[in-house]
């Protein structure tokens, strides 16, 4: 009976159409990080942009808000390229329905990560750097091909960008059809993945660390390096683990831990506690 039920979800036909996906870029676009907080940071776009697309998929009022709610969860990549990401989770919808949610939320985490340095490189830093610099030195001659040919490009990005949702849709479709009974190996990829970039992130982006030293007749040994002999990184990964903690009570939201922090670290800094 469950192989039936199976084969039956591996048989429903897609709700979507490519017209669908090039409407929910739009809505991303012209939404993007205009709802920008500290505490979901894009997902409030998110919803604006794909919420009609999923009341396609799931016709199921509660069916519908508990999707609109997973989608309400943190995400944050680079605006331009997350349309990729969108169409992938929308194909993934679309084919296994409401039990694939856990398996949604874990490929937005391990894939916004990665697409999100790949766009501020090229996107923000190397293309305005390349493009500009051409325009400037052509605007200096008097000539405006430079800046002509900047503003074409940009145009070609910006429609290119209202066909991204259907290219992660038609991909993500074909990935689950090929992959099949399998698709939980990905789900448990997608995992790890995701687990391994907020780790290195958390290594890599947060650092503390104490002025304090132990000393004892003509020994005098600073207090980090002694943590960092017993665990590298101790400060760092002990206040990444309070902060985890606070975030888990009851009522406490990330503007106010933010706020939290800088008073702490103020307080900490004034009495030479931590640098």
């Amino acid at each position: 009976m469950n192989n039936e039920i199976e084969m039956n979800a591996m048989e429903k036909e897609p709700v979507l159409t490519k017209k669908d996906c090039v409407k929910g870029a739009i809505r991303w676009s012209l939404m993007a990080v205009n709802t920008f907080n500290y505490d979901t940071q894009l997902a409030p776009a998110v919803v604006f942009g794909i919420g009609p697309l999923l009341r396609k998929i799931y016709k199921d009022d509660d069916d519908y808000v508990e999707a609109l709610n997973n989608h309400f969860k943190y995400f944050n990549t680079h605006p331009w390229l997350a349309n990729i990401v969108l169409g992938a989770t929308l194909a993934l919808e679309d084919k296994e329905g409401i039990s694939s949610l856990d398996a949604v939320q874990n490929i937005k985490v391990s894939l916004m990560g990665p697409l999100a340095g790949i766009g501020d490189t090229l996107i923000w830093t190397l293309l305005p750097t390349i493009l500009g610099s051409i325009a400037g030195y052509m605007a200096l001659d008097g000539n405006p091909i430079g800046v002509i040919l900047w503003l074409i490009i940009n145009l070609l990005l910006l429609v290119f960008r209202t066909q991204l949702m259907w290219i992660g849709y038609r991909e993500g479709t074909k990935l689950i059809t090929k992959v099949g009974s399998r698709i939980s190996r990905i789900t448990d990829a997608a995992s790890v993945l995701g687990l391994t970039v907020v780790g290195a992130l958390s290594a890599t982006v947060v650092t503390a660390t104490t002025p304090l030293a132990f000393q004892m007749g003509e020994i005098n040994m600073a207090v980090a390096d002694l943590l960092d002999k017993i665990l590298p990184c101790m400060i760092s990964v002990v206040t990444i683990g309070i902060m985890y903690k606070l975030l888990g009570m009851k009522g406490m939201k990330i503007t106010r831990l933010i706020l939290l922090v800088i008073i702490f670290s103020m307080v900490c800094s004034a009495l030479g506690i931590l640098a």
